[in-house]
C-alpha cells in the first residue's frame, strides 16, 4: 500500500512538472505551426531538413520545433494547446477521439518492428519461441507485440503470451540484454532493430510480414502527424503546407545521400554500419500511398487490436473512431 501510494504521488508530481513545462511554451503566431519533439528522436531528422533547405518557407508557414523530453511530454503538450502537432500513432487517435477529444492524424511513417535474434540463435520460427526469454519493447500491449501474437495464433495455433517468457523494458534496454546474452530474442522499435542489425542480429518475423499473412496492409502507417481537428480546420492552408513540406523532406531523405552525410552528426550512430542501417530502415518506413484501402485495412488492424489488447488500448471503443484520419490528405 505504501508503495502504491509513492507511485501515485510520483505520478502527479510527475504530470505537474510536465504541465507546468508547457504552460512555460509561449503561443505560436500566425502561419506558425508547432510541432513537440523528441529531441534525439528520429523525427527530428526530418524536420531538420525542412529548416535547412527552407521547405516551411517555400510553401508559405514559419515551422516551430519545440523539443520535449519524452512522449508523455508530448501529448500533455498538445493537449494544453501549448504545441499544435506531435507524432504519435491512430490507435492512441482513436482512443482519445472516443472520450470526446477532436484530434485526427495524417500518415509520418509504416516503419515498425519485428523480433530478432543473435546470428547462431536456434529460433528461426516463432514457434521456436517457446520457452524463451523475449524481450518486448512499449508493454504488454505494445502494437507489433499484439500483431505478432495474432500471427503466431494463425501459423501455429499457440498464445505467445502464454509461452515465452515475457520481459518488459525500454528499447535501449533491452538491446542491451540481447547483446549481453540474457534474453533470446527482442521485439524492438525499427531504430533499435537498426542497430542489431548493424551487430549482425537477423530478424525472424517483421511486423510488416505480420500484417501482410493477417490481411492488413503492410504499407499501414502506424505513426503520423496528429494534431486538433479544429484547429486544422482553422488553419487549413498551413496544415497542408506542412505536410506538402513533410512529403519533399522525405523524397529528398529517400532519394539524397549527401542529405543523410549533412544529417551524420544528429543521427548519432555510433559507426558506419549502424548509419547505413539507420538510414535505410527510415527509407523503407516511408509511406508511399495513403487512401482509402489503407484506411479500410486501419479498420481491420484496430479491430485485431481491440480484439488482443482491449480496454488498455483502445479504451472504451472497440471501434475505430470515424474522424480518426484527417479527410484532407491523400496519395
Amino acid at each position: 500500500m505504501i508503495a502504491l501510494r509513492h507511485r501515485t504521488r510520483c505520478a502527479r508530481l510527475t504530470a505537474a512538472v510536465l504541465l507546468a513545462f508547457v504552460l512555460a511554451i509561449g503561443p505560436a503566431t500566425a502561419g506558425t505551426v508547432r510541432i513537440g519533439v523528441l529531441k534525439f528522436g528520429t523525427v527530428a531528422w526530418e524536420l531538420d531538413v525542412i529548416e535547412a533547405h527552407e521547405l516551411d518557407k517555400a510553401e508559405g508557414f514559419d515551422l516551430e520545433v519545440v523539443e520535449l523530453a519524452g512522449k508523455d511530454a508530448t501529448t500533455v503538450a498538445l493537449q494544453a494547446g501549448k504545441v499544435d502537432v506531435i507524432v504519435t500513432d491512430w490507435i492512441w487517435v482513436s482512443r482519445q477521439r472516443a472520450d470526446g477529444a477532436d484530434l485526427t492524424f495524417v500518415p509520418y511513417s509504416t516503419a515498425v518492428g519485428g523480433v530478432m535474434v543473435p546470428a547462431d540463435s536456434d529460433i528461426h520460427s516463432l514457434a521456436d519461441l517457446e520457452g524463451k526469454r523475449l524481450g518486448i519493447a512499449g508493454g504488454p500491449v505494445d502494437k507489433s507485440w499484439l500483431i505478432l501474437r495474432a500471427l503466431a495464433e494463425r501459423r501455429h495455433g499457440m498464445d505467445l503470451a502464454a509461452t515465452v517468457e515475457e520481459v518488459f523494458g525500454a528499447p535501449p534496454l533491452l538491446n542491451q540484454q540481447i547483446l549481453l546474452g540474457r534474453i533470446d530474442a527482442v521485439i524492438n522499435y525499427w531504430n533499435y532493430m537498426a542497430q542489431l542489425e548493424a551487430e549482425g542480429f537477423r530478424t525472424v518475423v517483421g511486423v510488416e510480414e505480420a500484417a501482410r499473412e493477417l490481411g492488413i496492409s503492410p504499407d499501414l502507417p502506424l505513426l503520423g502527424y496528429v494534431f486538433d481537428e479544429s484547429w486544422a480546420d482553422a488553419h487549413r492552408d498551413d496544415v497542408l503546407a506542412f505536410v506538402r513540406a513533410s512529403r519533399r523532406a522525405k523524397e529528398l531523405l529517400l532519394e539524397s545521400d549527401s542529405e543523410w552525410e549533412r544529417l551524420r552528426p544528429i543521427v548519432r550512430a555510433p559507426d558506419e554500419a549502424t548509419f547505413r542501417a539507420l538510414r535505410e530502415g527510415f527509407r523503407r518506413g516511408i509511406p508511399t500511398k495513403w487512401g482509402e484501402a489503407e484506411r479500410a485495412s486501419a479498420e481491420r488492424a484496430f479491430a485485431l487490436m481491440a480484439e488482443l489488447g482491449g480496454e488498455k488500448l483502445v479504451g472504451n471503443s472497440r471501434e475505430l473512431q470515424a474522424g480518426t484520419f484527417w479527410p484532407h490528405v491523400t496519395y
